[in-house]
């Protein structure tokens, strides 16, 4: 049996001072190991060219290792200082945002070359459309409690009662947000360290991760940008539970911010997956109402603390927007037409394509039953006809339902990160529309599903980029397809 060959350059587990000298997409920073040897790549997440990072090897190959980022040890020279609490949830905040635009453009459209085989792929490039709030953005934050806090003076961990988020690369570990984030509600977020000491007071235990112990969990928020409420749903365990008096926490987040409280919800997660929502547990609702209202293009959306909504609801106006634009662009192909709207989740884009067409049926598809539950209330809340949601696997959809074949010229794609599988890619070819509108929040997927779509015959006509998460490594993009 062969030998296999030790790694000359680094190996699983070890951690290393590295310098990032280049620019992936997905956030990844390239940093080279050079010795007598040769040249080895290394990746790390999170990192930009100008940094200096303590990292930890996780995978390596004969050719590069993927590793996880420890610290910054020294900020690249474009870095600027913010007043900001540094949080793992915005890693490029300290980098002004038009040098996060040319990273994410060059990065996006690298991908397009290199997976999706699309050589001019510049020649295509439409736009990239700025969020309207750099800062405070986000309408929804989960904030997780624990019972390990983080020092970060002696870089240590510490037993502490903590709330804010993980500490990066440590997962048993609390860092506590003191202070304005820079990406949701400032208010909220000077805010947390008393709700915190509340909780604290209460003589209950944190979250213990280790030992999958404690009474508090999670504290989530979201907000209407629309009617600037806050909704709040507070994740205990049931232990202890009776000496916890939720009724006098609701008044107390009334005394923090006043008639800004849409609700309290309480929810119990016995669970030990570090997840907000357990599979068995239960919501309630202990003041208040369970829903705020969120405005989208004129249109008007319930969100319950379960219902997928887009985090940036300002920045989301500018996507549908674009996606609109383009599916209008040839209005022949909408107007009278039946327009497929395929893991439509709550019917924004359906609704929106709608309003602003003449007698289209527009058909929305989602596997997710609550997902269409809203999308059904939505539409008739707005008072749009002309739709029709079905909750439903995409791929078995379009074999139950024959009878829209040779009826759809444009089909609108919104799919998870996980992009379209093949089966169901094919099925959705097969229906021969002459148009499709794909949005993506991953588009290394949607580069390798662009490939399968230009043998079939389609061409990409257009395509635009949306940070819809600045300060992240994210970027959606929307792409229009034409045969």
């Amino acid at each position: 049996m062969a030998r296999r060959e030790r790694n000359k350059f680094v190996k699983r587990g070890e951690t290393i001072d590295i310098l990032i000298e280049d620019y992936a997409f997905g956030g990844k920073g390239i940093g080279r190991i050079r010795n007598e040897h040769g040249e080895f790549v290394v990746f790390v997440p999170n990192t930009l060219p100008g940094q200096l990072v303590k990292a930890q090897v996780k995978k390596s190959s004969k050719k590069y290792a993927e590793c996880k980022l420890l610290d910054v040890l020294k900020p690249s020279e474009d870095e600027v200082e913010t007043p900001y609490q540094d949080i793992p949830g915005a890693p490029y905040i300290q980098l002004p945002i038009d040098k996060q635009h040319d990273y994410k453009t060059q990065s996006t459209l690298e991908l397009f070359k290199r997976i999706g085989k699309v050589k001019d792929i510049e020649s295509k490039f439409d736009e990239f459309v700025s969020s309207p709030n750099t800062f405070h953005y986000r309408n929804k934050m989960e904030y997780g409690f624990s019972a390990i806090g983080y020092n970060r003076e002696a870089k240590t961990d510490v037993d502490e009662f903590t709330l804010g988020f993980k500490r990066r690369g440590l997962w048993w570990c609390g860092d506590n947000l003191n202070s304005d984030s820079g990406l949701f509600d400032a208010q909220l977020e000077n805010h947390l360290k008393d709700i915190r000491a509340y909780c604290e007071n209460t003589g209950l235990a944190p979250w213990h991760a280790p030992k999958k112990e404690g009474f508090f969990r999670f504290f989530v928020v979201r907000k209407s940008y629309k009617t600037n409420k806050l909704l709040f749903n507070l994740v205990t365990t049931s232990y202890d539970l009776d000496q916890f008096d939720l009724d006098a926490f609701a008044n107390y987040l009334v005394e923090l911010f006043g008639d800004r409280v849409a609700g309290l919800l309480h929810t119990i997660n016995d669970e030990i997956g570090d997840r907000t929502i357990a599979t068995t547990g239960s919501i309630s609702l202990v003041y208040g109402e369970d829903k705020i209202v969120e405005e989208l293009l004129g249109l008007n959306f319930e969100i319950s603390m379960k219902s997928f909504f887009q985090t940036n609801p300002k920045c989301a106006e500018k996507l549908y927007s674009k996606v609109v634009d383009y599916a209008l662009e040839n209005k022949d192909a909408i107007d009278n037409t039946v327009v497929l709207d395929l893991f439509c989740g709550t019917g924004t884009i359906g609704q929106i394509v709608a309003s602003k067409s003449n007698n289209a049926k527009i058909v929305g598809v989602d596997i997710v039953a609550s997902a269409i539950a809203d999308a059904k209330e939505n539409a008739k809340r707005n008072n749009i006809k002309g739709l029709e949601f079905y909750a439903a696997d995409v791929g078995k959809f379009l074999t139950e339902h024959p009878e829209f074949k040779n009826k759809i010229r444009t089909i609108i794609l919104d799919p998870a990160r996980a992009g379209i599988a093949p089966k169901t890619l094919n099925k959705i070819i097969n229906l021969g529309a002459e148009r499709l509108v794909y949005v993506s929040c991953n588009p290394a997927t949607q580069a390798r599903d662009t490939e399968q779509l230009m043998q079939s015959g389609y061409e990409i006509k257009k395509l635009s980029l949306v940070d819809q998460f600045p300060h992240t490594a994210h970027i959606e993009t929307v792409v229009l397809f034409e045969k």
